[in-house]
C-alpha cells in the first residue's frame, strides 16, 4: 500500500511541478494573476489536481472570471479570503455557469452553489464562516463527485 501511496504523491507532485495549463479563453483576461494548484479529495476515493488562477490585487479578486468564454475541465479561480468571515458572491459579467465551492478554514468543502445562473446580480452567501471559494466550470461537482466535506489543499500562489 506504501508504494501505491507513494507513486500517487510523486505523480501528483510531477503534475504540480510541470506547471498550470493555460487553456482559458481569453487568455489576456488573466495574464498577471498568480497561478497555483488545488487538489481536491473526493470520495472514491481520488485526488483531482486543479489549475488555478490565484487573484492577489483587489483589481484581479473585482475581476475574477468575468467576460471569460471558455475553462478546461481542470482548471478554475480560488479566492483566498485569510480570516474567516460569510462571503457574498455574484456572477455579473460572468458568461459561464459555473460551481461555486466555499471552504472552511480546515479545508473542507462547506458548500456548493451548483450551476450558477450567467450574469444573475443575485446574492450567492456561503452560509457561514469561509477562508476560500473556488470557481469550476458547471457541472464540475457532479461530474467528479464533490460534496460538502470534500478536503480541499492549495498551493502556489
Amino acid at each position: 500500500m506504501a508504494t501505491r501511496v507513494g507513486g500517487l504523491a510523486a505523480a501528483l507532485i510531477a503534475a504540480v511541478l510541470a506547471g498550470p495549463a493555460a487553456a482559458l479563453v481569453p487568455a489576456h483576461l488573466v495574464a498577471g494573476f498568480p497561478r497555483g494548484q488545488v487538489i481536491l479529495e473526493t470520495a472514491g476515493p481520488r485526488c483531482l489536481l486543479i489549475h488555478v488562477y490565484l487573484p492577489a490585487s483587489p483589481s484581479q479578486r473585482a475581476q475574477g472570471l468575468m467576460f471569460v468564454e471558455a475553462m478546461d475541465e481542470f482548471e478554475g479561480m480560488y479566492f483566498a479570503h485569510g480570516e474567516p468571515a460569510e462571503l457574498v458572491m455574484w456572477m455579473k459579467n460572468t458568461r459561464l455557469s459555473l460551481d461555486m465551492l466555499f471552504v472552511r478554514a480546515d479545508g473542507a468543502i462547506t458548500t456548493i452553489e451548483r450551476n450558477t445562473e450567467p450574469y444573475s446580480m443575485r446574492r450567492i452567501s456561503s452560509g457561514g464562516p469561509v477562508v476560500g471559494v473556488l470557481e469550476l466550470n458547471a457541472g464540475f461537482a457532479s461530474r467528479w463527485r464533490v460534496a460538502p466535506g470534500t478536503r480541499l489543499q492549495v498551493f502556489g500562489g
